[in-house]
């Protein structure tokens, strides 16, 4: 199933351990991210989702995160069952826009360090403001973003599923609407069958009755008659769809079923989808009648609309 999820967790302006709590913020939509990188830095996180009968995870991280992909991989496993999914994660740096105030234990430090370098090389140049403010800047803990990395892990992760969820929805219509149609096209083709058959026989009899007269009544009407109702019957078991149309009306209601159920139903429709494409098959294949052919093509055209839309289901 295709999706799209972004998601940014920033590190908490009163601490820069990761250990404290993340205040974090996420967006979430079908196209682009739109995220706003947070004043104090942290995590940016873009989950994509497309088309796959099975799980695929790829991970695209920087290298600070390169740790975190079995943890990363864990967290996907456990929310998602199928697709081609791709983890995109870098850390957010903070726009400096103003200067820091220093602190006077900062300048302390620095004085005390600026003096212990001059004693050991007098002609050291004094810092510069400039150099000192820019030591300040820099000089605050390091955050660690393990934790905030995870954090935004699990936002993007919750977007994919509300993204999917909400594309979910407009499959199952789909798919009801493909399924009113072969629901229709079988209540189309059941009157035909018998039909069919009928007209068969009667063919028989004409035939065998023109046989009879060109052999100058060697072989009796009646044991013609007998002759002609025996073969047509036999051909009638032959080109007789009626329980392929019984088998493929009971998959569709089964299909329906599992529509309106919900949940992890991806892989039994992949099955049923299967089935359904057998049963049209043979409907095809037995045909004696123009109308049960153009039938079995519409049904397999709905088939396979049918069996590109169940892929994308979870």
């Amino acid at each position: 199933m295709t999706g799209f999820a972004s998601a940014v967790a920033s590190v908490p302006e009163h601490s820069g351990d990761a250990s404290d709590d993340a205040d974090s913020s996420s967006t979430t939509r079908s196209a682009a991210n739109t995220a706003t990188k947070p004043p104090t830095g942290g995590v940016g996180a873009e989950l994509r989702s497309v088309n796959s009968r099975f799980l695929d995870l790829s991970f695209k991280l920087s290298d600070e995160f390169r740790a975190l992909e079995p943890a990363l991989r864990d967290l996907l496993t456990a929310s998602f069952r199928r697709g081609k999914i791709e983890l995109k994660m870098q850390p957010q740096r903070p726009v400096e826009t103003a200067w820091p105030q220093p602190q006077a234990d900062q300048l302390h430090s620095l004085a005390r360090l600026e003096g212990m370098v001059q004693n050991w090389l007098p002609k050291a140049t004094p810092l510069s403001v400039n150099e000192i403010m820019n030591w300040c800047r820099t000089a605050g803990p390091i955050a660690k973003l393990e934790e905030v990395a995870l954090d935004a892990a699990r936002q993007s992760i919750e977007g994919l599923l509300d993204a999917r969820q909400r594309e979910g929805k407009r499959l199952v219509a789909i798919l009801v609407e493909r399924l009113n149609g072969l629901k229709a096209l079988a209540e189309q083709a059941t009157p035909l069958v018998p039909q069919a058959v009928q007209r068969q026989q009667e063919r028989f009899v004409q035939r065998y009755k023109e046989a009879l007269e060109a052999v100058g009544g060697s072989i009796t009407e009646e044991a013609a008659r007998e002759r002609a109702l025996s073969e047509a019957a036999a051909y009638a078991l032959r080109i007789d769809v009626d329980e392929e149309l019984t088998r493929l009306k009971a998959h569709l209601d089964e299909i329906a079923r599992l529509l309106k159920k919900g949940g992890e139903v991806g892989k039994r429709l992949d099955f049923l989808i299967q089935e359904l494409h057998r049963e049209a098959n043979t409907l095809g294949s037995k045909a004696a009648a123009l109308e049960l052919t153009q039938i079995s093509v519409e049904m397999k055209v709905l088939i396979e609309q049918m069996r590109e839309q169940v892929q994308n289901i979870e």
